[in-house]
């Protein structure tokens, strides 16, 4: 972890998402919300457990994240938000 304290917050993210393509389960929730703020902005949270980020596309889909048990990112999450990373990695 202190290796990631000490990257740029660019390398920070590349290093987490290469992290989040080796082992989607074991990724920490706040590292996945750093990820997912760094892509899309600010989340929309009403006081509730779920971490709500709107995406550019047609039909105004959303991103959603919450913790799973142990402060960790739920699996499928993590591999919802990789394709829309690579979604908007595609369309620049």
């Amino acid at each position: 972890m202190i290796l990631l304290l000490a990257m740029s917050g660019s390398d920070k993210i590349e290093k987490i998402i290469s992290l989040m393509k080796a082992s989607p389960k074991n990724i920490k929730f706040s590292d996945l919300l750093a990820v997912c703020v760094y892509f899309f902005g600010e989340a929309r949270n009403n006081g509730t457990s779920h971490f709500v980020f709107k995406t550019p596309w047609f039909g105004d889909p959303r991103v959603n994240i919450q913790k799973d048990s142990g402060n960790k990112a739920k699996a499928y999450q993590v591999k919802q938000v990789l394709q829309a990373i690579e979604r908007i990695k595609h369309e620049q």
